[in-house]
């Protein structure tokens, strides 16, 4: 099986050879054409090998996702008439826009609150992400901070959304869980071959 965290440029040729070779993947990479890779071991795919691929493997971050997804399929519009504006600091070598935003956006969107996914504001210089993001000078070389703020019309109404991670580690434990998922897919011989993180949390396999 194989992890792919490389770069948007790379990633979906690296699908295509992992698919080719028949080998299983957890790809976390972001910025790649995520329709093109699932399309690669998609039912009726030549390749027999199972993936699972999403733009954040925190568990944690992956589920307040989920729950904005459910929130925009419940109450769509709930929000209508609010301004949203989103804010994302990750790595200066970081060379999208964070995936986890994009998801989140769209369930805003949905929600009745839309920004265009150009709109996000990406901050990926050191100085503004310690002074403007408040990231610790220790975290530089590797966090995600996003900040989700929802305004109404009048202006009389204020939401304000942030999820801040400092390293890498709970992107590991998710990655973990992720590959002794699909391996356990793989080894039972499942007729869907194609995952996700919300699939991981649904069957309740986190370590």
């Amino acid at each position: 099986m194989v992890v792919d965290y490389t770069h948007p440029s790379a990633v979906n040729a690296n699908v295509a050879a992992y698919a080719a070779a028949n080998l299983s993947f957890v790809v976390g990479t972001t910025g790649g054409d995520e329709a093109a890779m699932r399309a690669t071991v998609a039912d009726g795919a030549a390749s027999t090998a199972y993936a699972l691929i999403a733009p954040n493997m925190g568990k944690q971050i992956v589920a307040l996702q989920a729950a904005l997804e459910a929130a925009a399929a419940t109450f769509p519009g709930a929000f209508a008439g609010y301004t949203l504006s989103v804010t994302e600091s990750h790595q200066s070598h970081k060379a999208d826009t964070s995936g986890t935003a994009k998801a989140n956006v769209a369930a805003f969107s949905a929600l009745g609150a839309p920004l265009p996914v150009d709109a996000i504001v990406k901050v990926r210089v050191p100085a503004d992400q310690v002074g403007e993001m408040g990231v610790p000078e220790a975290a530089l070389s590797g966090h995600a901070f996003h900040t989700y703020r929802l305004v109404s019309g009048d202006g009389s109404v204020r939401f304000e959304l942030q999820h801040n991670v400092c390293g890498r580690s709970v992107y590991a434990e998710g990655t973990v869980d992720a590959c002794v998922f699909l391996a356990q897919r793989r080894a039972g011989g499942d007729a869907v071959r194609v995952y996700n993180m919300i699939d991981v949390l649904r069957a309740g396999e986190m370590s």
